[in-house]
This record gives structure tokens, C-alpha cells and sequence, in this order.
């Protein structure tokens, strides 16, 4: 549960006046903000694996130990971005804490809507700031300030299945291009009944289907914006990476694709219904956990490249306080909580080691247990990590940091209408070349507010 068990979280909680022991249930997903009792707080998250982890570990560890309530409101990925822009943006104090990304984080700081944490992390030892991945932490500090701690910390690289790559004679190169994924997607096609050769997000959205497909995009040579703010959805590299990855997820990819986020990608890689996926490190403990009927099946390669020498994105679903809640100590003691060294050991005890909401810390990588659970992974998910570069993705400057996104407020409406043409060029419902001169004509209308800045 912790590095010393169970009753060390207590007394991690205790010691840091946390309060009386007091038994209390969490919501379920869905379930509305509120609660009553002296000391609660409500949080809203995106329903990811670790999440429903967090779910059920909260109220026999965290609550019981401190005395504060956590009342959880889970939502699909594009809902809760949604929720939570509304609710900060406002300042409605609705949800005490709320997990984004290092996209919104700097966002959120700027505008005001974010609880700044360096001095509440500094004051807290054994949070222990220093021992978060500094590219995660970077990602989350605005001019000088940490305003999110990271739950868990993701790149990408490629998945695929060992066993049926035997089956096939394949090979997975070592550091493998697109174009040789592609063809190893054919061969691996109708492998199995029913299996399809590689599994790509189709489901539209900014941190969706554009994710994967904007690294794609880096690595052969396109970018949204160049350095002068020139949008370049229309740029022959740009469309050549659309089309690649239109038609490879059409040919080879999987069934409903244009409704298929990274859940239904993971859903899919666990039954036996693709060979491949390209996706977030953070799919890889799920998929090795002992209920996982892929576990010990899969491989796991780097990002493919083409024209860069890695490609993998650099993204963390993060904790951050809402400036306007009225809970602000609790919300910190929930969020130290779930951020840290104890609490992954305690997924670890409880619910297995591959299980743990890694990619944030240090410590995680030289945890022998974790290692042990993990070693089909943990390597190649740190290397991922190291060797992202927000401020160099692609092969030419560019007038904003990101890889998988772009860091301008207007990305979010951008990258999402975007989104929505590709996945009906991937559905047949229109073309690459219709899609991206809708895009290029949006893309334009963000540039002229940032040209000559």
C-alpha cells in the first residue's frame, strides 16, 4: 500500500494534521458534485484507468485516515475538458479540483483560475517536489510557479502483439519508421479471425484523434503554424502525413474507427482485435495487469518516426485547484495525496504494480517491484519521456511549445474542429483535401491574432 504498508499512509496523513480517522464513501462515476459532512471536496476527472483506481482506494485510505470526503464526478475525455473549462473559466467554485493537462495548465495560470502549489508543495517534504520527472514538472509551472502536480505523466510509443507477430514471422524494427508500420499493419490484417492490423484514434477532438496524428504530422515534416504564425494545414507535409494516416486507419485499422478514442484502442488491443497501437504509454499498464487477457502479449516499440529522431507526444493528466474553491487545504491534502510516493505503492500493494499511475516520478523507476511488474514497459516509457521536446517536435521552429497540440487557448476549438474533418475523412463521409482546406481556413483566422507579435 506504502513503501512500509498500510499504516504508514496513515501516519503520513496524520502527520501532517490531516485530522481524525472517519469512514466515508466516495461517488461513483457520474454521481453529482455535492456531499454533505463538515469536510468534503468535489473532484472532477476524466475516467481513465488510474482514475477508477483512485475511485476505489479513496475512501479506505485517504478518507478514513484524513476525515474529508472526496466526492468524484468521472466524464469521457471530450466531456470532462468541457466541464472543467466551463467551471474554472467561470470561477463557479463547483469542483474543488479537477485533473488537466499541460496544455491547460499555463492557460488556466494566465487567466487566473489556477491555485498556485510551489509553496504548498515546498512546505510538504514528504510530497517530495524534487522527485517529479523534470519535464512534467516543467510542463506544469508558469513563470516560475508549479499551479498542477501530476497524477500520471504519458508519451507514446507503438504496442503490438508478440505472439501474433511469431505467428507471422514479423519483425518489429527497433526504432520503426511509419512506412514500415504500415506494412507490418497489412501483413498482420485478418491474422487472427476478426483482427484488424493496427488501431489509430478516429474519435474526434483536440486531445483525440489529433493527438496521435499530429506527431505523425512532426515527424513527416509539417507543422500547424510556422514560426511567422503562417498556418500550414494546406502544406504538402502536412497533407501527405493526414492522408498517410487516413488511409492506413481505412485499410487496416480498426472496426467504428471513427468513433474510436483511446479507450476504445485499449479495449480492442486487450481483446485480440488489432496487432497494433500506436498510443500513450499509460495504455501499458492496463494492458499488462493480470485480469488483462493481453498480459505478457504485447511488445513495445518507439513512437515511429520519419524525418525526426523521435516522435512521442509528452502529456500528464495533473491535478489542479480551482481558485475560487472554498476547500483549498483539503483540496491540497487530496491532491499530495493522490500525487505521490505512498500512494502509488499503495496501487502497487492493492491492485498490482503495472497498475501504477506512473510516468511522474524518479522514484517510480527505481522501485524494484514496480520495475519487476513493469519491465516489458517501464524502460521504453521513460525513454519516451526524456526524449520529448515541447519546444522542438518537428523538423522547423515553431511559434508555440507542444507536440501533440499547440499551446494557444485557440487550440481547443481549432484542433477539435479540425478533428472533425478528419474523422469524416476517415469515416469516407469527405476528403483529406476538403477536410484540411476547411482546416487551413480556421487555422488562418488563429494566426491573424498572433502575426507579427
Amino acid at each position: 500500500m506504502t513503501t512500509r504498508g498500510a499504516a504508514a499512509t496513515a501516519a503520513r496523513a496524520g502527520a501532517v494534521g490531516l485530522g481524525i480517522a472517519v469512514l466515508a464513501a466516495c461517488s461513483g462515476a457520474g454521481a453529482p458534485a455535492g456531499g454533505s459532512g463538515a469536510r468534503s471536496i468535489n473532484v472532477l476527472m476524466v475516467n481513465n484507468p488510474q482514475m477508477a483506481d483512485l475511485q476505489k482506494l479513496t475512501a479506505d485510505h485517504f478518507t478514513k485516515a484524513t476525515g474529508i470526503k472526496v466526492n468524484f464526478t468521472t466524464l469521457p475525455e471530450n466531456d470532462v475538458r468541457d466541464k472543467i473549462s466551463q467551471d474554472f473559466a467561470s470561477q463557479a467554485g463547483q469542483y474543488d479540483v479537477a485533473t488537466i493537462s499541460n496544455y491547460e495548465t499555463p492557460i488556466y495560470a494566465k487567466n487566473g483560475w489556477l491555485s498556485p502549489l510551489t509553496a504548498r508543495a515546498e512546505a510538504d517534504p514528504s510530497f517530495d517536489q524534487r522527485d517529479i520527472l523534470p519535464p512534467i514538472q516543467q510542463s506544469l509551472t508558469a513563470s516560475g510557479e508549479i499551479y498542477a502536480e501530476p497524477f500520471y505523466g504519458e508519451s507514446s510509443f507503438l504496442m503490438y502483439r508478440k505472439d501474433v507477430f511469431a505467428d507471422k514471422n514479423l519483425t518489429m524494427p527497433a526504432n520503426p519508421t511509419w512506412a514500415q508500420v504500415a506494412d507490418l499493419a497489412a501483413k498482420a490484417d485478418g491474422a487472427r479471425p476478426g483482427m484488424k492490423g493496427i488501431c489509430l484514434r478516429g474519435l474526434p477532438g483536440w486531445g483525440e484523434v489529433m493527438a496521435p496524428l499530429t506527431t505523425v504530422v512532426n515527424t513527416m515534416g509539417g507543422t500547424w503554424f510556422d514560426k511567422d504564425w503562417k498556418a500550414r494545414l494546406d502544406s504538402p507535409e502536412f497533407t501527405r502525413a493526414v492522408t498517410f494516416y487516413v488511409d492506413l486507419v481505412r485499410e487496416h485499422g480498426e472496426a467504428g474507427a471513427p468513433q474510436a478514442g483511446f479507450t476504445e484502442c485499449l479495449n480492442a488491443m486487450e481483446q485480440g482485435k488489432v496487432a497494433m497501437w500506436y498510443d500513450a504509454t499509460s495504455a501499458a499498464g492496463p494492458l499488462e495487469d493480470k485480469a488483462s487477457p493481453a498480459a505478457g502479449k504485447v511488445g513495445y516499440a518507439p513512437a515511429p518516426v520519419e524525418r525526426t529522431k523521435s516522435s512521442g507526444w509528452l502529456y500528464t493528466w495533473a491535478w489542479g485547484l480551482q481558485k475560487a474553491g472554498k476547500h483549498q487545504d483539503d483540496a491540497w491534502r487530496f491532491v499530495s495525496w493522490a500525487s505521490s510516493k505512498e500512494y502509488e505503492n499503495l496501487v502497487g500493494e492493492q491492485l498490482g504494480w503495472s497498475r501504477l499511475p506512473a510516468g511522474k516520478r524518479t522514484s517510480t523507476y527505481a522501485n524494484p517491484q514496480y520495475l519487476a511488474a513493469a519491465s516489458a514497459f517501464a524502460a521504453a516509457t521513460r525513454t519516451a519521456l526524456t526524449e520529448a521536446d515541447p519546444a522542438d517536435p518537428g523538423v522547423q521552429p515553431r511559434p508555440a511549445p507542444g507536440i501533440q497540440f499547440v499551446g494557444i487557448p485557440e487550440f481547443t476549438d481549432l484542433g477539435t474542429e479540425v478533428s472533425q474533418q478528419i474523422s469524416s475523412a476517415i469515416a469516407g463521409r469527405t476528403g483529406v483535401a476538403d477536410a484540411l482546406k476547411t482546416g487551413q481556413a480556421r487555422a488562418e483566422a488563429v494566426a491573424e491574432k498572433y502575426a507579427g507579435r
